[in-house]
């Protein structure tokens, strides 16, 4: 089946959905009558239970194999990936949540490249309830490239492709704040606590801080929201960030980091665990079900700018005021808490960045620490500050170049 095929059915099912319903609310997934089993032949079976009928798209993408899908709008509270995934299956992951306003994801990664058919939406006509189903079939890898890729045209509706960015008054000091994760990207998960929701929190707090201080902020996302590497750092250079800090409370599987550490972009990493986490950072494009095999080499090539000469000093700067800052607080720092890696949203040449993982889920001690409110505006408030500090630091630098 076609891409083309794909987006037929996409708006078939907006036009049965419309006349069963108005569309309003959300269509909630029921876990009862939700499945993902694999049967003979190679067949592979999704079914979604939904509260109401919903507009939906299906698409697969490569490298790696994925099966995308759509909704407009499903609340996948209720259902959790571990209990719906079969163990050792074709669909070797399972993911689900909002990718962007008004819009949900599904995203399946197949174990090897199969093949949507029997795509359809039940709806009753008496509850307005909606039985989601397709199949999976074993396909070549020729056959799958073939039928991969997003959609090219489709409409989202009337929310903007790039999330909102402030006005903001030119060659004014403005920090760009961007919290780690989003949507259906959830970052970390331990013991309860979700990274992108606690790094949302301490994003806001310093957004919070900085303005009380008449500083001009822009937040590369603030809701619950999916926003691509290349949308944040867009989202920087659209608003003529003077310096753009990026906040995350991540995990490692050998669960040994703990304390905050602070990261400015290096082409080799500075040690394994921070390849480690630059690689899981970077691919939040992937876990979204993003199309990347279009995508040029723009965002590492500026790696190659001479712009770097200056901005990686100052970029340096800034790490070594927010580390004095933590230490300052008495918040538990890294053993080694300057570390560098290949981190994509730190690639902008001309602007000073620098990611803090404000601890990491993965130790007893840290997750403690970030799940108490006042502990996490204390940090806040700990990283407004050295944003401050780097700022006054950095114009009397400037100064003396000058001179």
């Amino acid at each position: 089946m076609s891409r083309f095929i794909y987006t037929l059915i996409f708006w078939a099912v907006w036009s049965v959905a419309a006349a069963a319903q108005a569309l309003t609310g959300l269509a909630r997934v029921d876990p009862a009558g939700s499945s993902l089993t694999d049967g003979w032949f190679g067949r592979t079976e999704l079914v979604l239970a939904l509260s109401q009928g919903v507009p939906f798209r299906v698409f697969t993408l490569e490298g790696p194999p994925r099966l995308v899908v759509d909704f407009s709008e499903a609340d996948f509270s209720a259902l959790s990936a571990d209990t719906l995934l079969p163990e050792q299956g074709s669909v070797s992951g399972l993911r689900f949540g909002v990718f962007r306003p008004g819009w949900s994801r599904l995203v399946a990664d197949l174990s090897a490249p199969m093949l949507p058919s029997d795509v359809q939406m039940e709806i009753d006509e008496d509850s307005g309830a909606a039985r989601f189903s397709l199949a999976l079939h074993p396909a070549t890898v020729e056959e799958f490239a073939a039928a991969s890729g997003a959609p090219a045209r489709v409409d989202w509706g009337p929310v903007a492709q790039t999330p909102f960015v402030a006005p903001t008054v030119p060659d004014r000091f403005t920090v760009v704040i961007d919290p780690g994760h989003g949507g259906i990207d959830p970052g970390a998960e331990r013991s309860g606590l979700v990274e992108k929701v606690l790094a949302l929190d301490v994003a806001l707090r310093v957004n919070a801080a900085l303005r009380r201080e008449g500083i001009q902020v822009v937040m590369t996302r603030d809701r619950d929201v999916f926003v691509s590497l290349e949308q944040r750092t867009a989202i920087a250079h659209q608003a003529g960030a003077s310096v753009f800090m990026s906040i995350h409370a991540d995990a490692l599987s050998d669960g040994g980091a703990n304390g905050a550490t602070v990261y400015t972009l290096s082409e080799k990493a500075s040690d394994a665990a921070s390849a480690q986490l630059a690689a899981r950072h970077n691919r939040s494009d992937i876990l979204a079900g993003l199309d990347l095999t279009g995508a040029d080499d723009e965002v590492t090539s500026v790696l190659l700018d001479l712009a770097r000469q200056e901005t990686d000093p100052r970029s340096a700067a800034l790490a070594e005021e927010v580390i004095a800052g933590i230490g300052q607080s008495g918040a538990p720092l890294n053993g080694k808490p300057w570390r560098k890696a290949g981190f994509s949203v730190l690639k902008s040449a001309d602007i000073p960045s620098v990611l803090v993982e404000i601890g990491f889920l993965s130790s007893a001690r840290d997750r403690r620490n970030i799940a108490d409110p006042a502990w996490r505006a204390q940090m806040a408030q700990t990283l407004a500050d050295a944003v401050l500090q780097w700022r006054d630091a950095d114009a009397a630098r400037a100064e003396l170049v000058r001179h």
